[in-house]
């Protein structure tokens, strides 16, 4: 997967030219694997550079079963670089970034147990920008390595598929 990925990254370097014009901002829905929480609000806004931006996600899952009961929510913020893929509609961007998330959780009535870790985040993705609609939607992979987790065994993939309306 990560040899898929690199690969996947070093062809699309080879199609870029210039950025195309990123909005200054995007708001929606990033549907994630189950890796990470699964669904997050995302924001994005474009910094400094026409091709440079911020993106912050907030998401928040629980389930509550008979003898299992946790709840996650998730802070997480990636600085990313984009790049146009030739003279298209398509972008492929990257970048890293850090977050913070909290779990808890109930097992079998065992007593309530939580935490709280830090993580870093890279991210690799590409976005298709509807020429004349303010929307976008983008597929991206994001690794996460979990700070003093006892969850996740400290490692997360998580892959989405995101749908944002741009302002």
């Amino acid at each position: 997967m990560k040899n898929v990925l690199i690969l996947a990254m070093v062809a699309f370097g080879m199609t870029v030219t210039t950025a195309q014009e990123i909005s200054d901002n995007a708001l929606g829905l990033r549907l994630g694997s189950n890796d990470g929480v699964g669904y997050e609000l995302s924001y994005q806004r474009k910094l400094g550079g026409d091709n440079n931006r911020l993106e912050a996600d907030l998401g928040y899952r629980s389930r509550d079963e008979q003898g299992y009961d946790y709840s996650i929510i998730k802070l997480t913020g990636t600085y990313q670089w984009v790049w146009q893929i030739s003279d298209s509609d398509f972008n492929w961007y990257a970048g890293a970034g850090a977050g913070v998330v909290h779990s808890s959780w109930d097992i079998n009535g065992g007593g309530d147990d939580s935490e709280t870790n830090l993580l870093a985040a890279g991210v690799v993705g590409v976005e298709y920008l509807f020429p004349k609609a303010p929307i976008q939607i983008s597929l991206d992979y994001r690794p996460e390595l979990y700070f003093g987790s006892d969850v996740n065994d400290g490692m997360g993939n998580d892959i989405a598929l995101s749908a944002r309306y741009r302002f």
